[in-house]
């Protein structure tokens, strides 16, 4: 069976959700607990705490093992935001909207002292019409925010407004948000047939003639289509099509991204009165049960990878630019694809998922009508929490699935809508007796539990949400991901996807391939072992993987003090672990070469013990080592001190990592990779002297002072000879002089309890990352010092 889609996509504009729009970030006060009428306007709000947005309170901590280990031992609570401004004359008479990204969560909104509404869902970006209500002079915005349900995650999601805030002027006579689409019924080389549907909103109190103007820009300005057409548009909303070819388009891919520049105007009497713009790109693309994924006729694998959206220090109100470092590293490591768990993520990823060339499943909901388990005392640990979603699943489900396909369908990263992950964990909450036999993965208890909810519902609810997903986009594949597939196959829930994911579930591939030849697999989310990427690469059918995680994230955590997974192949401040060059090896061409080491010990039984793999070379005297080698080199010759440790053969290995047990000897360990008895590629770590002095550097010597820009300046501890000291643990200090802040520390530790707002903290493994944000023009200076260390300093232009 085939599911084909051929479609053309759109980038919304990267600087907010609507090209009209402009950020709403500044100027706005918070207050930590509740306030009787913080919604009126009378209230004397000049006490409260400057903020810029975005903003999340709970990870100004303190942590505490008060709260639960699944939001990673943070506060929730209750937290009023507030901001007074002045319509500028150039928009009065406009239509305004107030567009929020997201507000985690429950927000209720005024202004002037009107009640907007209240939004739940803390991922769901939505907006308000507030023309009706705006006043000549000062205008006063509140918003509540209700997080005191703090155990309601499986992972850290922050509390606040933690995503952006725009403010949308329109004309009376304008495109509704969200309310463009554009598909493609078919993509060639040569030509594309285009079909454009928009929605218009006239909120005159008469009818009205306008000019619709479609015009398609290439990267260089080119006008590569121009169409007209005039509407006659009655009071209220209408909806018109425009259809039209672009000859020899250039397609989007994973390797060349490319992109076009829609324009969309309203004129009135030869005047343009409402326009949007949006970047645009063309592609193909397909998923058959029998030869996998392919993109643009190519068949390629889906090298995914998932992620939620916090980055540790920053919690999860993240500049654009540490994303797009981020990303950077995954598109090194030879990943093209993502997968947004378990929630619609912030507008700018999309942006820049487009933009880079990322292959995107965009995912709704982590439960639905019951609530799983939330680990409260550490996973798997003590009695576990209900609360979450599922209280207000019933009521806003559709609503939410909606509004993230509206939001985004029109993006030409994302391939896949997913209606939720893990909804069928083995009795967390759905049972079935089926778990009485067989291999069952991931249950939470054992066998069928009497008296908990049927699989059936599965089946039930799940084809109800496809049929939402239909209503707003058929150009894309509804799938979910799927832990308990075993007894989900009891059900019409598989049946009910147009490509089902299996968690964890790669021994399932080749008897479900069999027993349901017409199903389109994929590894929706997997672990990082070379057999789950085997099962991928061996098999035609299986089209990618997506691992978890890309990086190590706050929440879901261990008993206390651990307080964040570490799951990722790169830590929380953002540095590449040894798994990283690994995972290099298996999805690049590049050559790659990398050395990591562990101790060995001996148990009371008198097996070996393996300890976490080290980048460094400072080892005991008596230690036994083994030493790793991750490398897609043919062969690699291993050296200590320059005496040959032997050659070993990459295709002699299980796993694709070449092992040698060394003793250890302080000075050098170096690798030699060859092909075709050509040395390709080498490695060193040297054995270092003691922490002597700070290093510094920085991504970017100019920043613009505005809250997406951030310089990221890498402090390392290094001996006297520079070479960085891989065990070294120091305190070290941070200060910022001239017009910048300081707006995180990040070390990647799992389990440190140092206060993410003070400018101090203790390196791991000899690093931390500092966030640096510019607040004006001028030089800043950042200054690194420690009591015992010599200290260092670096600037950076702010314009």
């Amino acid at each position: 069976m085939i599911a084909f889609f051929t479609v053309f996509y759109s980038r919304i504009n990267s600087f907010a959700q609507d090209s009209r729009g402009e950020l709403f970030n500044s100027g706005w006060r918070f207050h930590k607990g509740d306030v009787k009428d913080g919604e009126k306007t009378s209230l004397n709000d000049k006490s409260w705490r400057s903020v810029q947005l975005p903003h999340d309170w709970s990870i100004e901590g303190p942590f505490s093992n008060e709260w639960a280990s699944g939001t990673g031992y943070l506060p929730g609570g209750i937290g009023w935001y507030r901001k007074s401004f002045t319509i500028p004359a150039a928009q009065k008479n406009k239509q305004l909207y107030l567009y929020f990204d997201g507000v985690y969560k429950n927000s209720e909104v005024w202004i002037n002292g009107k009640y907007l509404g209240k939004r739940p869902n803390g991922y769901a970006s939505f907006y308000y019409d507030i023309t009706p209500h705006i006043k000549k002079e000062n205008n006063v915005i509140a918003v509540k925010v209700d997080h005191t349900d703090f155990a309601d995650s499986r992972w850290y999601t922050g509390s606040g407004i933690n995503r952006n805030v725009y403010l949308i002027a329109t004309a009376p006579v304008h495109f509704k948000i969200w309310g463009v689409a554009f598909v493609t019924p078919s993509v060639t080389q040569g030509e594309a047939s285009v079909v454009v549907d928009a929605e218009i909103r006239n909120r005159t109190d008469a009818d009205q003639k306008r000019q619709l103007i479609i015009a398609l820009l290439s990267a260089d300005g080119t006008m590569v289509a121009n169409v007209e057409k005039g509407i006659n548009l009655p009071v209220g909303e209408m909806k018109t099509r425009v259809t039209f070819t672009v000859k020899n388009p250039r397609l989007w891919s994973t390797t060349n991204p490319t992109l076009y520049t829609l324009r969309m105007s309203l004129l009135s009497s030869g005047k343009v009165t409402d326009v949007i713009e949006e970047p645009v790109g063309f592609r193909t693309f397909a998923f058959d049960s029998q030869s996998g994924f392919t993109l643009n006729g190519e068949n390629i694998k889906l090298k995914g990878v998932c992620f939620h959206d916090d980055a540790g220090a920053l919690g999860s109100a993240v500049p654009r630019d540490v994303w797009e470092r981020r990303l950077m590293s995954l598109k090194e490591l030879g990943c093209n694809a993502i997968r947004m768990s378990h929630n619609p993520h912030q507008d700018y990823l999309y942006d820049l998922c487009d933009s880079m060339g990322f292959l995107v499943q965009d995912e709704a909901f982590d439960e639905w009508e019951i609530g799983k388990n939330k680990w409260i005392a550490g996973w798997n640990v003590g009695t576990p929490g209900k609360d979450g979603y599922n209280k207000d699943f019933k009521a806003w489900a559709d609503n939410d699935l909606r509004d993230m396909i509206l939001r985004n369908r029109n993006r030409a990263s994302i391939i896949m809508w997913s209606i939720g992950n893990e909804i069928d964990y083995p009795n967390d909450p759905y049972t079935h007796e089926i778990l009485n036999t067989g291999r069952n993965p991931q249950i939470y208890g054992r066998g069928y539990q009497a008296g908990y909810p049927p699989a059936s519902r599965l089946g039930e609810i799940s084809k109800r949400l496809v049929s939402v997903v239909k209503q707003y986009d058929t150009t894309r594949i509804v799938t979910a991901a799927l832990a308990g597939v075993v007894m989900s196959n009891t059900t019409s829930y598989p049946e009910n996807l147009d490509v089902v994911g299996y968690n964890y579930q790669e021994y399932r591939y080749e008897d479900d391939h069999k027993q349901y030849p017409a199903r389109v697999i994929y590894g929706s989310e997997n672990s990082k072992s070379y057999g789950a990427w085997k099962a991928v690469d061996d098999n035609a059918y299986i089209s990618g993987q997506f691992l978890w995680t890309a990086f190590d994230f706050l929440g879901e955590a261990r008993a206390w003090p651990v307080r964040s997974s570490g799951a990722g192949l790169i830590d929380m401040a953002g540095f590449p672990k040894p798994e990283y060059y690994h995972r290099k090896s298996l999805w690049t061409d590049e050559p790659v070469i990398f050395l990591a080491a562990a101790a060995i010990e001996k148990n009371v039984e008198g097996q070996r013990k393996y300890h976490r793999r080290e980048t460094h070379w400072n080892w005991s005297n008596q230690d036994s080592v083994l030493v790793e080698c991750y490398t897609n080199a043919e062969k690699v010759e291993l050296f200590l001190n320059g005496n040959s440790l032997g050659i070993k053969q990459l295709s002699e290995t299980k796993d694709k990592i070449l092992r040698w047990k060394v003793k250890y000897q302080p000075g050098e360990i170096a690798a030699k990779g060859y092909k075709a008895n050509e040395m390709i590629n080498e490695v060193k770590i040297k054995t270092t002297g003691n922490a002597a002095q700070i290093a510094m550097s920085v991504d970017k010597k100019v920043i613009v002072a505005n809250s997406d820009n951030v310089a990221h300046v890498e402090i390392s501890i290094v001996d006297q000879q520079g070479l960085q000291v891989r065990n070294a643990n120091e305190e070290v200090t941070v200060t910022i002089d001239g017009p910048g802040v300081l707006i995180g520390l990040e070390s990647g530790s799992l389990d440190s309890h140092e206060d993410y707002k003070s400018n101090r903290r203790k390196t791991m493994n000899g690093k931390l990352m500092a966030y640096i944000q510019a607040t004006g023009a001028g030089q800043i200076k950042v200054s690194a010092q420690s009591t015992t260390l010599q200290s260092n300093n670096l600037v950076i232009n702010a314009k």
